[in-house]
Parts: C-alpha cells; structure tokens; sequence
C-alpha cells in the first residue's frame, strides 16, 4: 500500500465513520473499485482507532461530566447516561462477537453493500422526514428505553453499507429526538464500540504491519475526523440528512452498475 492510498483510506474513514454513509462499505469498495486487494481488517481496526481518538477530544466536556457524575452520582441525570451508554453498548458487542467471521467475509461482498446502502438510506430519509425540529430533548435526558433502542439498532452496523452513524442517527429521530441530540448520542455511543473493536483486532497487528502507510492512515483519519464531526454538527442546525440519502443512492446505483455491466 502506497502513502497516498493509506491517506486517502484515513480520509475516507472519517468521513464515514461520522458522516451516516458508511465507512466500512467505503473501505472495501475504494479497493475493489480500483482493482485492488483490501488492506486488511487490522489495517481498518487502525483507521477506527484514530477516529475514537477525535471523538473522545472534540466531546471532552461530554466525557468528562459523564465520567466525573456516573462515578461520583450515578443517580445524576448524567451519571445515569453514563451507564445507559455503557448497556446500550452490549448489543453491539455481543453481535460483533457472534458474527465477526461473517462480517470479515459474506458481509463485505458488493451486491450486499450497495443494497444496504439504498435500504437504509431510505429509511434516514423516512425518519428524517418525520424529525421534529422544535423538540428540546436534551441529551442527558433521554430515557434509558431510548438510549437503548438506539444501541440496539447500532449492531445492524456489523454489515459494510449500513453506516454506524447512519442507523443510530436514523432510530434516534424516529423515537423523537432533534437532530442535534442525535448526532451527538450517536458520536458518544461509538467510543466505547469502536475502543471494543480496536482491543479485540490489535492483537492481529504484526510488526510489519506498523510501517509508514499505517501511521499515515492514521493521522489522516484524525484530522479529518476531527473537522468532520465539527462540520457536521454545525450542518444539522439548518439543514436536513438528504444530501446523505441522495449519496447513498447514487453509490449504491454505481456498485450495481460496475458489478452487473463490467
């Protein structure tokens, strides 16, 4: 893998990982759409890493007030999302566990991508279209049964297409909450997945694998993380996902084409 190939997969995976289009399907298909071997799921693992770096920075306010009250008052208001973060994990988790063979082969093939890339793209564009707006649901008040549900929802993620962000984005605005919440519950509730992941694959790391490409993946993911997130969140204040929607659609008509007519 060349410098500028590992760049361009660190750029990639921060725009989606946070950006509802799905990173993983981008990881895979850049390489299949250039005639190319897949780096490798360690090689991701990596790219992951350097995101949960930018996402435990730009909300250390966040983690800091959730860390300081779960420990200090777990009855707090913030002390008790804390913990409903850390349940709403598990789903996630146990799926990852489960079916990690699958996700490594079966799931990353690209017919699958580019269908869950349509499916789920038009259920953001269904949910968004039913967000309210003028809700003030504030983040350290959302019920357990929610924080949850969108947990739940998370482990759909395992499949290339379907967008971490995306899905719990997408089941926060259908159980009511704004925009704004919802990208910010999804942001906070990819740390402790994302860390998951990073501990279970970097005892694949070999030696060779800590060569130049690698550290340039990964400071090019955090970077662009960390203005990613910022972008984003400022976007939603005025705008809608469907610029989102209509991307997904038109990559998941392109992967189609180039699979079926090449």
């Amino acid at each position: 893998m060349t410098l500028f190939d590992a760049v361009l997969l660190g750029l990639l995976q921060a725009l989606g990982e946070f950006l509802p289009i799905s990173s993983s399907a981008h990881l895979v298909l850049l390489p299949y759409l250039r005639g190319q071997e897949y780096q490798g799921l360690a090689f991701d693992v990596m790219l992951h890493a350097s995101t949960l770096i930018a996402v435990l920075l730009y909300f250390w306010r966040d983690w800091w007030v959730l860390a300081k009250q779960g420990l200090t008052a777990p009855r707090s208001h913030e002390g008790r999302m804390l913990w409903y973060l850390a349940a709403a994990t598990i789903p996630a988790a146990l799926v990852g566990f489960l079916f990690n063979d699958w996700a490594e082969t079966t799931f990353r093939q690209p017919v699958l991508i580019a269908i869950n890339l349509t499916i789920f793209a038009t259920i953001l564009w269904i949910a968004d279209k039913k967000a309210n707006p003028s809700s003030q649901t504030d983040l350290f008040n959302v019920p357990f049964k929610t924080v949850f549900l969108i947990g739940c929802a998370q482990a759909l993620a395992l499949m290339p297409g379907v967008s971490r962000s995306g899905i719990t984005i997408t089941a926060a605005l259908f159980l009511g909450l704004t925009r704004s919440t919802s990208a910010r519950i999804s942001f906070l509730l990819s740390a402790p997945i994302i860390a998951g992941a990073t501990v279970l694959e970097i005892g694949h790391l070999s030696a060779s694998d800590l060569n130049g490409p690698l550290l340039a993946g990964f400071i090019s993911a955090f970077i662009g993380a960390m203005f990613v997130i910022g972008g984003l969140m400022k976007y939603i204040k005025t705008h809608t996902f469907n610029v989102f929607v209509y991307y997904r659609w038109m990559l998941g008509a392109v992967i189609l084409a180039v699979y079926f007519f090449k």
